[in-house]
């Protein structure tokens, strides 16, 4: 399991947005950057600059995803027919903890990885703790039997603040059934996501 390396909110002040639509992000207190030159005035970006902020902001808003985790995906979703931005965004929402999190299973994208790496999250049934797993289409995720009486848990179901996307069908409150892989535009970000710069990035 890969280790988060610097405090997750960093990565909001650092964008200047709310990367996750928490209310708790400081972006809402404070909008420019972290560091004694946060404040500073922001020259012009250039193209290379913006593809990589687009980078760092996808790959962020998926958690403690690696560079080297993420390039991979990258090039995978570059060797399947069709746009390969939208198989990226496919290919990344297939991942179990983000199917966990878009089933408000957990409060958070890191809350979702620690519930499947401990061991409270069944696929069809069985127990996995792999948190970069793909999904596949028709796919039952269900939450273990001591997960269920979590505090964790029954907060997240609670949040006013997101949806249920439609590809993830919920039956009950401890499972869910994905139905579909998503296009961009049903994957409900609290910000603008630009994978086609991710692409230009990649393919410089």
């Amino acid at each position: 399991m890969s280790k988060r390396q610097s405090a997750k909110y960093k990565l909001d002040r650092r964008m200047g947005e709310n990367i996750w639509g928490r209310p708790n992000s400081p972006v809402n207190k404070r909008s420019y950057g972290p560091g004694q030159h946060g404040q500073r005035r922001k020259g012009k970006m250039s193209d290379f600059g913006l593809q990589l902020r687009a980078k760092q902001k996808l790959k962020g808003y998926y958690g403690d995803v690696t560079e080297k985790q993420f390039k991979r995906t990258y090039q995978e979703a570059s060797r399947m027919k069709g746009d390969t931005s939208q198989n990226l965004i496919g290919l990344l929402e297939r991942r179990l903890d983000m199917v966990v999190y878009r089933a408000k299973f957990a409060p958070t994208i890191f809350a979702a990885r620690q519930l499947v790496s401990h061991g409270h999250i069944r696929v069809n049934g069985v127990k996995c703790n792999i948190a970069s797993r793909r999904v596949n289409v028709s796919d039952v995720i269900s939450l273990g039997s001591k997960a269920k009486e979590m505090a964790l848990v029954i907060e997240a179901q609670s949040l006013a603040e997101r949806d249920i996307p439609d590809y993830v069908a919920p039956d009950g409150t401890d499972k869910i059934t994905f139905t579909r892989v998503p296009q961009l535009d049903e994957v409900p970000y609290p910000v603008t996501m630009e994978p086609n710069l991710v692409v230009e990035f990649y393919s410089r």
